[in-house]
């Protein structure tokens, strides 16, 4: 008798857990068939880019780069983030001085999971790509190096207002990434920007982001995306997801399964130092002489290089990101 009342016990709970089980997967599968990706914006990704340019080029220490700055970090609080200036000094490899200031917006700062976006906003003080004509001390305008990427997270910033979302999202427009050494200085000459935001984390030890993304030239028409060594080095699993996700919405083009070699970014030092997980999303061409686009460090780097078809294919996966770890499909 005790046995057949402990047999029918269990059957009672074992059928009352498979009905909360089923219950809870058909919660997390309405979830993901209500969660939406936005639409990316290319026009006005593109506007963005403009209207950084319209400063003029976005070197240390000049009005331009004041003047940007205070675009960055106002355009961000409109969209509605939390946003928080890092303003610091950096000695350079020529021994300048210069007033660098990592802009961080912070979207849903109480959500327990939480991704890092990244670019850099500066522009580089001289045109010293082996392809330049004439005068190699004339500031690069920066239109792909630096402000495509920042246009694309503007609007990402537009987009997560318009149709919030349960998810952490830190946006960072990391200064000082372009004024480093180009005849054989170390790498820590570069990205002073976020060698110090890696240094002064805005974080606790249990708030950091799960992963990042670093944007970086990301503008050009027929970007060619390969999967980059420190990239895959530090956050290989990450370098997938993104990958095939992107190839899977038909971006495949863009983003190809090739490697190619480490490169000194932003990405290196949040990786080494903050010890957080970031890939690099970088335009690497095939068979050039720099290794990079024709305009990179030239006086070329212009508004007419940018494609808003380059600029939507990025943007539009990275809202799939963000939308698809929230609702629990990536």
């Amino acid at each position: 008798m005790n046995i057949r009342i402990l047999f029918v016990s269990a059957l009672f709970l074992f059928s009352a857990l498979q009905s909360c089980q089923s219950d809870a997967k058909n919660k997390v599968e309405e979830k993901e068939i209500t969660i939406k990706v936005p639409r990316f914006e290319r026009d006005s990704a593109f506007k963005y880019v403009s209207q950084q340019l319209a400063f003029g080029p976005r070197i240390p220490n000049s009005e331009a780069h004041l003047a940007c700055q205070s675009y960055l970090a106002s355009s961000l609080k409109k969209f509605g983030a939390e946003v928080t200036e890092q303003k610091f000094i950096s000695k350079s490899f020529d021994g300048k001085s210069l007033n660098g200031n990592n802009i961080i917006g912070r979207f849903n700062t109480s959500a327990q999971r939480r991704i890092l976006l990244g670019a850099h906003w500066d522009s580089r003080p001289f045109t010293d790509s082996p392809l330049t004509v004439g005068d190699k001390n004339q500031p690069v305008p920066g239109a792909d190096d630096g402000a495509s990427g920042v246009g694309v997270l503007l609007e990402i910033a537009r987009q997560l207002q318009l149709n919030p979302v349960d998810f952490g999202v830190d946006i960072v427009f990391f200064d000082l990434e372009d004024y480093g050494d180009s005849n054989g200085g170390a790498s820590e000459t570069w990205c002073l920007g976020s060698q110090y935001f890696s240094k002064n984390l805005i974080y606790q030890a249990n708030e950091k982001p799960e992963y990042g993304i670093l944007l970086d030239m990301v503008g050009a028409s027929g970007a060619r995306f390969a999967k980059e060594e420190i990239s895959v080095q530090y956050a290989g699993n990450v370098v997938d997801k993104v990958w095939n996700l992107a190839q899977a919405m038909g971006y495949g083009n863009y983003f190809v399964n090739d490697r190619v070699g480490a490169i000194t970014d932003d990405h290196y030092f949040v990786n080494s130092i903050a010890q957080i997980p970031m890939i690099d999303i970088i335009n690497r061409p095939v068979d050039t002489q720099t290794g990079f686009v024709a305009h990179w460090h030239t006086p070329e780097d212009t508004l007419d290089k940018i494609d808003r078809n380059t600029l939507r294919a990025v943007g539009q996966l990275i809202l799939a990101i963000i939308y698809r770890e929230y609702g629990g499909t990536l």
